[in-house]
């Protein structure tokens, strides 16, 4: 009888060990839009007010239409958003982080918007996926232009 009560505990605990192993690499190898986010950290502010405090203010300035180089384009990282300008005069605003696995663009170059983790290119125009790995484009952004003032709206 104790040998199998041994027994029963070892398949338990082999049990329990690829559960929790599996739980684990759930995520890997699927676009960002698809794994779970963790668990937000607890605050004593609701949590309507929580998001407006991590929200970036309508109408912030981010550049004069003389920094966004026709048929290139700006990261601003802490935005989280680049801004092209595809045709003379005429600019268009992305989200920043690429939708293969949530890294940050960190260049507009050659008419693509590129993510330097695995190589993912977006098209300056229109945010559409210009080479993969990624298959989603980017989200745009609306943005102003007041004279030479580009702003998010």
């Amino acid at each position: 009888m104790a040998e199998a009560t041994r027994r029963a505990v070892v398949l338990g605990a082999g049990g329990v060990s690829l559960g929790a192993l599996l739980t684990a690499c759930a995520g890997y190898g699927q676009p960002a839009d698809t794994v779970a986010e963790p668990a937000a950290p607890a605050s004593s502010a609701p949590e309507s007010a929580q998001s407006k405090q991590d929200e970036k203010p309508a109408g912030e300035e981010l550049a004069s239409t003389a920094e966004i180089p026709e048929g290139g384009g700006k990261v601003f990282a802490e935005q989280k958003v680049v801004v092209t300008q595809p045709s003379a005069g005429e600019f268009k605003c992305f989200t920043a982080i690429c939708t293969h696995q949530g890294c940050p663009v960190d260049s507009v170059e050659g008419g693509t918007i590129n993510c330097p983790c695995h190589g993912s290119k977006y098209n300056i125009a229109d945010g559409s996926v210009a080479n993969g790995p990624a298959t989603k484009g980017l989200a745009e952004k609306k943005i102003t232009i007041d004279g030479e003032k580009i702003s998010l709206a």
